[in-house]
């Protein structure tokens, strides 16, 4: 499905990891598609409240804690640069669809 918001349909999700030769490009896919699902999951639910984003953002750290452990399979993992993009990335997401949180507060669950 097409993004509705502007800044996120025009947004490269995860472009560090994609131009780095150490994420398998098929593990990368399925993240971009993790965060891809996460802006859909925010348009057609149209979360009002920081607890209702959180629990949006929670899901999908969750996706991505699985991931990780496939990354390890590979021999890779979601490690500091890794971590970083993704961070930024839902820091995005939230500030584009007009939240200002923390993103820690929005990947707290996170395992990697």
């Amino acid at each position: 499905m097409t993004l509705k918001n502007d800044q996120t349909s025009k947004y490269p999700f995860l472009r560090d990891m994609e131009n780095d030769p150490y994420y398998p490009p098929q593990f990368v896919s399925k993240g971009q598609a993790i965060l891809h699902d996460l802006c859909l999951q925010i348009e057609a639910g149209r979360p009002q409240t920081s607890e209702q984003l959180t629990a949006l953002t929670h899901a999908a750290t969750a996706q991505f804690n699985q991931l990780g452990r496939e990354f390890e399979e590979q021999g890779s993992g979601l490690e500091t640069a890794a971590r970083e993009n993704i961070a930024q990335d839902v820091a995005f997401i939230a500030q584009a669809y007009g939240f200002q949180e923390d993103v820690e507060m929005l990947i707290e669950n996170r395992e990697w």
